[in-house]
């Protein structure tokens, strides 16, 4: 019998993040409990006694010099709640929001947050029933906190604010009866404890990581038929070549190009008198680039493990029960591992775009122009090529680092932010336009593969042309070709043709459980 997943205080693997994402409901670990009850023990004592302490008896950022009488705390986190409602834009995507639930209870697990077990009890209930807080996805710069957004789902648990309840957007307190659920009473601090934290910013982040990594592995099947379709060499993924440098993305994603080419007839049939020396760069160095692309992507994923485990909220109860005010709250981590994920995701589609270029140039590619018989009569892939610029083009200009913004709110209380939240939430259009031009490139090296005949691919690239020709018939004389690249984008970011790579590869990418 499999276990039920559990969130734990601390070490919950990104495996579990990706099962949130796609609607698992983890139960809080049993032995979190006790952790939580004494955290909530700890901020009621502080909060009975004599001194001010930041959030449970003290106002807010720059309000903190203002001490608030025992008889209006409950009042204090409630208004804490209502007037940092002032997200705006569309709601933030369902997988997202999961995410934001499930990582703001995995933070008040460590009992560190000091606020009472029916609060994480009744996020725990909320994301087992799929009851979804309506958060807007603009407002947050990422410091102290995700505060606006956070603002929303918090405004849920007290029975305002609006929730998603089966696709019906619903008054929060309605969604609530609806599931068989009741709003808590916030006590001390814990109005602060739900509104502080980075799991926003990590949680869009989290979400475009695992949105990314089928459109990364994807673009390494891609990449190896496009190598095949110009009749490239694969003696550039020569293993020892990269041993020699030692970079482990690079050793990975030159091993699997290697292996995904194996057995190719057209390779076989130039190994001897081709005049070439050399291929270009988007095809021969496809391991130095997407390798260390590769490695970013595991640099900001371990970041974003660690980040969606800890505890970013303020002030925090440490083991002694003393309560200590601090910044864990800024998402400073976060900004850079999204801008790290934004850098590759510009980077894999500008290699892209260049072999998408490159099969349509009869000069480089040996194969008709654009890539399509009669070429003159028919313009074949000449304006997907174009398409696939203008979507790498926009993705340079959103890769622009979000880390380096700053922008001091909260008359100047807040003087350094991360911007973590827009940093994170422009990487779900990125993707989508990496898949499309990833999409655009699958469409072009089927057609330059199939254009080879009689020569035949390898076998493992021979099934990522039957996926593609399942979606999108060879390309014999002009036509629409937006369907096709939207149906290829499909296959792309469904994971269909990162399953030509095994689940010992794709592991070896990702780690277990991708």
């Amino acid at each position: 019998m499999t276990a039920p997943l559990e969130i734990r205080a601390g070490g919950n693997p990104l495996a579990l993040w990706r099962q949130v994402r796609q609607g698992a409901a983890p139960r809080l670990a049993p032995d979190c409990r006790p952790r939580i009850e004494a955290g909530h023990r700890a901020i009621l004592a502080a909060a009975a006694g004599e001194r001010a302490v930041y959030g449970l008896n003290t106002g807010f950022g720059k309000l903190a010099l203002v001490r608030i009488p025992a008889g209006r705390l409950v009042e204090l986190q409630v208004n804490l709640v209502r007037s940092h409602q002032a997200g705006v834009g569309e709601p933030l995507p369902a997988p997202a929001v999961r995410l934001v639930l499930a990582t703001k209870l995995a933070s008040l697990a460590h009992g560190a947050s000091g606020v009472q077990p029916a609060v994480a009890e009744l996020l725990e209930a909320m994301l087992a029933r799929d009851l979804l807080p309506v958060i807007p996805s603009q407002g947050s710069v990422g410091a102290s906190g995700d505060l606006a957004p956070l603002a929303h789902l918090a405004a849920v648990l007290i029975g305002e604010g609006e929730a998603f309840w089966h696709g019906e957007r619903l008054p929060g307190r309605e969604a609530l009866a609806r599931a068989g659920l009741a709003p808590v009473t916030l006590g001390p601090k814990e109005g602060l404890a739900l509104l502080n934290g980075t799991q926003v910013s990590t949680a869009l982040a989290l979400d475009a990581l695992f949105a990314l990594e089928p459109v990364l592995a994807a673009s390494l099947v891609v990449g190896a038929a496009s190598v095949d379709a110009a009749a490239g060499s694969d003696t550039p993924f020569d293993p020892r070549i990269h041993a020699l440098r030692g970079q482990p993305g690079q050793i990975a994603v030159a091993s699997i190009l290697r292996a995904l080419m194996a057995g190719s007839a057209i390779r076989r049939s130039h190994l001897e008198g081709d005049p070439r020396v050399q291929d270009p760069y988007s095809l021969r160095c496809q391991p130095q680039v997407v390798g260390a692309c590769l490695d970013l992507v595991r640099q900001a994923a371990a970041t974003l493990e660690r980040e969606a485990n800890g505890v970013s909220d303020n002030p925090l109860v440490v083991e002694t029960g003393e309560v200590l005010s601090g910044g864990n709250f800024h998402a400073e981590p976060v900004a850079f591992a999204a801008d790290q994920l934004a850098l590759v995701i510009a980077e894999l589609g500008n290699i892209a775009q260049r072999r998408c270029a490159l099969l349509c140039d009869p000069a480089l590619s040996g194969l008709p122009a654009f890539l399509v018989r009669e070429p003159g009569l028919h313009s074949g892939f000449m304006v997907a090529e174009i398409t696939s610029a203008a979507l790498a083009s926009e993705n340079r200009q959103k890769a622009a680092p979000a880390s380096i913004d700053t922008i001091p709110t909260s008359i100047d209380q807040e003087d350094h932010v991360s911007m973590a939240a827009h940093a994170a939430r422009r990487l779900g259009p990125m993707v989508e336009n990496l898949a499309r031009i990833v999409a655009i490139e699958a469409l072009m090296a089927a057609q330059g593969i199939e254009l080879r005949a009689p020569l035949a691919t390898s076998p493992r690239l021979s099934r990522f042309l039957e996926a593609v020709r399942s979606v999108a018939p060879p390309l014999d004389a002009d036509r629409p070709l937006s369907p096709d690249i939207e149906a290829v984008a499909g296959l792309v970011r469904d994971g269909t043709l990162a399953g030509i790579l095994t689940v010992e590869e794709r592991a070896l990418l990702f780690g277990d459980g991708a």
